[in-house]
């Protein structure tokens, strides 16, 4: 907490000399009584005596005026507030192996549904970018807010060979990092990828590429698209068909995700998209503000303040 008049607070130190003063008077009630009163027939006029409860209406007044002290200093506290502006790449693996049936019906077209579903939970004032990459990564979207656009640009992904994805989380930083928000400022970045964590080709590897993430405090989220039994199936000339491997590889994603300070997610349903956009909603979705706490001390004070005349006047018919 900081505030904007701290001299302010140099009146708090007539806090504890009101408190003495009381102390010092209460400890006087009785030698001021007695020219009154004989302190043997105290008991037969006074039956339920208030003892230690009469300090409380001073105690909560004196709790007020501290208040009051601190908002007259003008307390500022940094609180959490939800961000307007962040931009999210998303880069989607449109490679031959996403042709692979293990993940109905095909991964790309997994990739893609999980792609349109968390284009549709982000924020309406974030912007979308997105990136398509096979044999080289391609922007296929600048960031925008238009979710028609997005929805579009992931509706026209075709596979293709190869998979640079070194070089498609290295063109997701860059794209993000254009934004600017209309004080011309950077807003804050994340990348999405979702793949089947498979590197062929391309001429950034992972490391670099998350290397470079890194160091634009940009974290890569990935999303892992297949098992380690898929299969993709070409049809020959004369018939014959040739089959090929395409195991995922949750270990290069798994790698991208720990190395930028993202998170790495398997299985794009709709509960581990909800993980997924969680955690970029906490990274992205919230911002530290300065917010001026006056009112709530001044506000807080006056409460104090009638709560310590309500009990004075029930219990004692008098203001403390």
């Amino acid at each position: 907490m900081s505030f904007q008049w701290p001299l302010a607070l140099l009146a708090l130190g007539a806090v504890p000399l009101v408190a003495v003063l009381y102390v010092r008077r209460d400890r006087r009630r009785a030698g001021l009584a007695a020219p009154f009163t004989r302190p043997a027939l105290l008991p037969n006029l006074v039956t339920d005596p208030p003892g230690r409860r009469r300090h409380l209406p001073v105690a909560v007044a004196l709790v007020a005026l501290a208040a009051m002290v601190v908002g007259v200093a003008r307390p500022h506290a940094n609180v959490s507030v939800r961000r307007e502006e962040a931009t999210v790449v998303l880069a989607v693996d449109s490679s031959s192996s996403m042709g692979a049936r293990d993940v109905r019906p095909t991964r790309l077209a997994a990739a893609r549904a999980a792609a349109d579903a968390f284009v549709d939970k982000v924020p309406k004032r974030f912007r979308i970018g997105i990136v398509s990459f096979a044999s080289r990564a391609t922007p296929a979207l600048p960031p925008t807010d238009d979710r028609t656009l997005a929805h579009q640009a992931l509706g026209s992904l075709r596979r293709g060979l190869g998979t640079a994805l070194g070089d498609a989380v290295a063109l997701s930083v860059r794209l993000g990092r254009r934004s600017r928000t209309p004080d011309g400022k950077v807003p804050p970045t994340a990348v999405l990828v979702i793949s089947d964590g498979k590197q062929d080709g391309g001429r950034l590897s992972p490391g670099a590429a998350a290397r470079r993430a890194r160091a634009l405090h940009v974290p890569v989220y990935t999303v892992l698209v297949g098992t380690r039994n898929g299969v993709i199936r070409r049809r020959l000339p004369g018939g014959f068909v040739e089959t090929t491997q395409v195991p995922a590889n949750p270990d290069t994603l798994r790698f991208l995700a720990q190395r930028t300070g993202g998170q790495f997610f398997t299985a794009p349903d709709d509960k581990r998209l909800r993980a997924v956009y969680e955690g970029l909603s906490s990274r992205l979705g919230r911002r530290t503000t300065a917010r001026e706490l006056t009112d709530l001390f001044a506000g807080g004070s006056a409460a104090l303040l009638l709560v310590a005349g309500a009990l004075s006047t029930l219990w004692f018919r008098r203001i403390v």
